[in-house]
């Protein structure tokens, strides 16, 4: 990180100090759409960036400014930039970094919106879309070349929790000359850092774990000081419009400052589930990284602090099975996106990954059988008692919820 603070201390101070904001302890909330100049040559000077300053908070404002600090502060990188969504800020970096006639590589597995960009939007404007297995990187290896711009990967990645060698990925990328993007979403900069392992931009969808209480819709880029603002000026300000509000970013703010009590409690819970989940009839498979059957076991050791809050599982009996558990869930709600205090439980196939095709789903390991859990906040024993009552019991029928 920027400084010799730690991690927490980080999340609640960094770039801000009261005593220069009348006292106030919690940040100031700007709610304002344009700002005065001091003069015409000041206002000039910031337009052409000759000067430090606020001008539109379509382009920047001071409380998404400190939202922006802290997170390239938490992430280790030089710079952030916050936007309006986690899709925002997928489509206002790629929409920078990449140019008809260019490839991006992206993993076989990405978040189903993330897939329908890259297929609706980016292939519709000449950039190539190719789709490599890297679990595997001599695949990336075999992949890359003189047209790649791009390698763009998630990790772990949504549904099924497949890790990316984050530093053997970037050096790849590199040696051809292309920028690495990592969508750090599930792991959050509590648990892995991509900028400081070789990625060139991370991404995050701020909806998530970094808000943590499912009220606010917003997204992160963080990178190098040049880049970031690159996007901020073409992707964000010229291409998508995808301005995050000051209020949302105050409540970001608000999350941050418990990320890391959080993400230990997601980390511990989810760990318990996962094993249990392992040892309960009727489970036919649990994908979590800090499971010793875990095929990526050892990644997720190298670049994973804690093994997160995301599990993947599927049941005997695949998709009727699991939808059959979720209708008889009591606590557990079925929802989708993650990080809540509460906890979710959704059907990817049927929910946030149908953009894919059944066929594309099957190319790309996304079963239909799959069903996400993000654990929550609550007592763990708790939602232990909810999913013994509503996995199926030997004997009972699948149909029968």
């Amino acid at each position: 990180m920027s400084d010799a603070r730690g991690f927490a201390t980080t999340a609640i101070h960094h770039a801000y100090a009261p005593a220069e904001n009348e006292g106030a302890l919690t940040p100031p909330l700007h709610l304002t759409s344009t700002f005065a100049f001091e003069s015409a040559e000041a206002g000039g000077e910031m337009f052409a960036g000759e000067r430090m300053g606020h001008v539109y908070s379509r382009i920047s404002n001071p409380t998404c400014d400190l939202l922006e600090r802290r997170i390239a502060a938490l992430e280790g990188a030089e710079a952030g930039l916050a936007l309006s969504s986690g899709m925002g800020a997928v489509t206002a970096t790629l929409w920078t970094l990449l140019s008809p006639g260019d490839e991006v590589i992206v993993d076989r597995t990405l978040y189903g919106c993330t897939f329908a960009y890259m297929r609706h939007g980016l292939a519709k404007w000449g950039v190539t879309i190719t789709h490599v297995d890297m679990t595997d990187l001599d695949n990336l290896r075999a992949a890359v070349s003189a047209c790649t711009r791009v390698v763009y990967f998630e990790t772990p990645a949504n549904p099924n929790m497949r890790l990316v060698d984050i530093a053997e990925a970037a050096a790849i990328a590199h040696s051809v000359g292309a920028q690495v993007v990592v969508d750090n979403t599930y792991a959050t900069p509590y648990l892995t850092q991509p900028f400081t392992l070789g990625a060139d931009v991370v991404l995050h969808s701020a909806t998530k774990y970094l808000g943590g209480h499912g009220d606010v819709v917003a997204g992160l880029v963080v990178g190098r000081a040049e880049t970031v603002n690159e996007i901020r000026l073409v992707g964000m300000k010229d291409m998508t419009g995808a301005v995050m509000a000051p209020f949302n970013a105050m409540l970001i703010l608000r999350g941050l400052k418990t990320l890391a009590l959080r993400m230990e409690r997601h980390s511990a819970s989810a760990a318990e589930i996962a094993a249990w989940l392992e040892r309960q009839d009727g489970v036919a498979k649990v994908h979590y990284p800090g499971l010793e059957t875990f095929g990526q076991r050892a990644i997720a050791q190298r670049q994973m602090q804690l093994d997160g809050g995301m599990i993947a599982f599927e049941l005997d009996g695949g998709l009727e099975a699991g939808r059959a558990m979720m209708n008889r869930l009591r606590l557990i709600q079925r929802a989708v996106s993650l990080g809540d205090a509460e906890t979710l439980i959704q059907h990817p196939a049927s929910m946030t990954h149908s953009t894919y095709t059944a066929e594309e789903r099957a190319a790309h390991g996304i079963s239909d059988g799959l069903v996400r859990l993000s654990v929550g906040l609550e007592e763990v024993q708790d939602i232990l008692a909810d999913l013994a009552q509503a996995l199926p019991a030997p004997g009972r029928r699948p149909a029968a919820a």
